[in-house]
């Protein structure tokens, strides 16, 4: 959680603008914010960074997501082509929108792979959303231009890279439209947020539109604003955003930390022949939120887990055996493979292409890989005499289980 590691004088002082004004809300009330539009000002310094046009924040990298979609036109019976290694809000930003998602196999890079994704294309193929996962990218540039070829909308979501980039191109710039998250376990945190970047003008209208009711966001009189399309509440607010701005003053601190550190892990597990490391197209480019290996197997995977555990490796940071976890693979998913909701959806009305709980047939890859998948999470803070202790703990379990 690096954002949440930094937490200081300058989160407050930035939160203290807000409060003494007291608009929460980030549009309009110009008159009594006292000059303070603290989203408005997160999205200008989001822009910057990632050297884009236009950003949206909104309500967190679920809503991000969600919005991405609609704006690009995304809904029922289009097709998108997404990982089964991601979090949960990438599949129900399509299903909840009408569409109907699309697992295509990922490789080393723990993201979609071009041999998947070409795989996974049919004539209803509307979209590929690309996840970045654990801080690194994908082969974007075969995945660019696979999804060119085929005129197939490219949307990332970033929610775990913020700061990656591959040849000095920022993740989130390659496709139409890229995503974030700033949740509490993110990069750099607004507690709950996330946003939107593009480049196309007509997208960005259209999703500032859809986050807030169809507001056009025209003059500065809400109750005389146009709404050019119906929209759902995605809005972030000012507290949020307060947050944000005194993050993203940190960002490259952060993601030089984390890049000293993982350097440190990287060194310790190297030493094992049977350790192999997660493919990462621009090394240069990794934000180094995990320090990501495999074992030759599953057996080997679960004693090495249990000998960290042992060695009391999670007191200092977190051991993530993907395998298991409830939040990022469709192993776990028993909702979605099951399709069960609270209302009904365009999915259960058609007879899908694929068969969620028969992932194993259609993504033999993903679940090798799964099986022999660890990571370890890279923070901030640590000093150099805890990093040490670390590094000897992570030696001295690869010795015991190895």
């Amino acid at each position: 959680m690096p954002g949440s590691e930094l937490f200081g004088a300058e989160e407050r002082k930035e939160v203290q603008d807000v409060l003494e004004t007291g608009v929460l809300f980030r549009y309009n009330h110009d008159a009594t914010r006292a000059g303070h539009w603290k989203v408005r000002e997160f999205e200008h310094a989001l822009a910057k960074f990632n050297n884009v046009e236009h950003c949206l924040a909104c309500s967190s990298g679920s809503t991000a997501v969600a919005i991405a979609m609609a704006a690009a036109g995304i809904g029922l019976g289009d097709e998108v082509i997404i990982p089964a290694f991601t979090y949960i809000a990438t599949v129900e930003g399509a299903l909840l929108g009408g569409a109907v998602p699309i697992f295509a196999e990922m490789d080393e890079t723990l993201c979609l792979s071009p041999e998947g994704i070409k795989k996974a294309i049919t004539p209803r193929t509307k979209a590929v959303v690309l996840v970045h996962m654990c801080g690194s990218m994908a082969k974007i540039e075969e995945i660019k231009q696979i999804c060119d070829e085929h005129n197939i909308l490219l949307i990332e979501d970033t929610a775990q890279a913020l700061g990656a980039s591959y040849k000095g191109k920022k993740a989130g710039t390659f496709g139409k439209l890229g995503t974030f998250s700033f949740d509490f376990f993110k990069i750099i945190t607004t507690g709950e947020g996330g946003a939107v970047i593009t480049n196309d003008r007509n997208l960005y209208e259209r999703a500032d539109q859809y986050s807030d009711h169809g507001h056009d966001h025209i003059g500065d009189n809400r109750g005389a604003e146009g709404h050019p399309l119906v929209g759902f509440n995605y809005r972030l607010g000012e507290m949020s955003g307060a947050i944000g701005v005194a993050q993203m003053r940190k960002i490259d601190y952060i993601l030089e930390r984390q890049r000293k550190n993982k350097s440190a892990l990287h060194n310790a597990l190297a030493q094992f022949s049977q350790i192999s490391f997660r493919h990462i197209p621009d090394p240069d480019g990794d934000c180094a939120t995990f320090m990501d290996f495999f074992l030759p197997d599953e057996a080997s995977a679960r004693a090495v887990v249990k000998a960290l555990q042992e060695e009391g490796v999670p007191a200092i940071t977190g051991v993530q055996y993907w395998y298991d976890n409830n939040f990022h693979y469709i192993k776990n998913w028993e909702h979605l493979r099951n399709l069960t909701t609270a209302s009904k959806i365009y999915a259960q009305t058609v007879e899908l292409p694929q068969n969620y709980n028969d992932y194993k047939t259609f993504l033999p890859k993903t679940e090798s890989l799964m099986k022999r998948l660890i990571s370890l999470v890279v923070k901030i803070a640590w000093t150099d005499e805890q990093l040490a202790t670390l590094t000897q703990k992570i030696t001295n379990a690869l010795k015991k289980a190895l």
